[in-house]
């Protein structure tokens, strides 16, 4: 029974690799330049050879990803550093708040007869929405998450099938 290894690739110019920003569209070499791009999202990226790397300059600071032979990995900031303590920060920035609405509205309810007697509870969970919704807008620019990306190319993948 023959063995089937899948063996690692070491990144060049001359090879095509998934794309680490939209994870749909296949990156390879721009002809007569020292680039890659996307055929799905059309990002531009720089390569380093020597560290088998590659930069997305296109915005600052640029993201940059390390291949493994296999995939990307490390997709981080250049120059920036993010520790345990952001998250904390973060969980801090959506609980603190959100509880102190929650025990105010708790220990001092409005009056039966009032006709918003509700309106303590939704600001409880407006709180909470709203500030665990800066938490995830922050975590999808530090952290690369596509989305603009992603939409932009549905929308050109969804004009193109369905304009057919």
């Amino acid at each position: 029974m023959p063995s089937s290894k899948i063996l690692a690739t070491s990144f060049d110019y001359h090879g095509v690799y998934p794309c680490p920003v939209c994870r749909i569209g296949k990156i390879s070499h721009m002809p007569l330049m020292e680039a890659m791009a996307c055929d799905f999202c059309q990002e531009i990226f720089t390569a380093n050879l020597e560290l088998q790397q590659i930069k997305m300059p296109s915005r600052q600071p640029p993201l940059t990803w390390r291949w493994n032979g296999f995939n990307w990995t490390e997709a981080r900031l250049e120059g920036v550093e993010l520790g345990w303590g952001y998250g904390l920060a973060s969980v801090a920035f959506v609980l603190l708040p959100t509880t102190l609405i929650g025990i105010v509205a708790y220990y001092f309810p409005p009056t039966p007869k009032e006709p918003v007697t509700w309106m303590p509870y939704i600001w409880t969970i407006l709180t909470f929405f709203s500030h665990l919704s800066i938490i995830v807008w922050i975590f999808i620019e530090v952290y690369q998450v596509p989305v603009g990306a992603y939409l932009r190319g549905m929308m050109r993948w969804r004009n193109g099938v369905m304009g057919r």
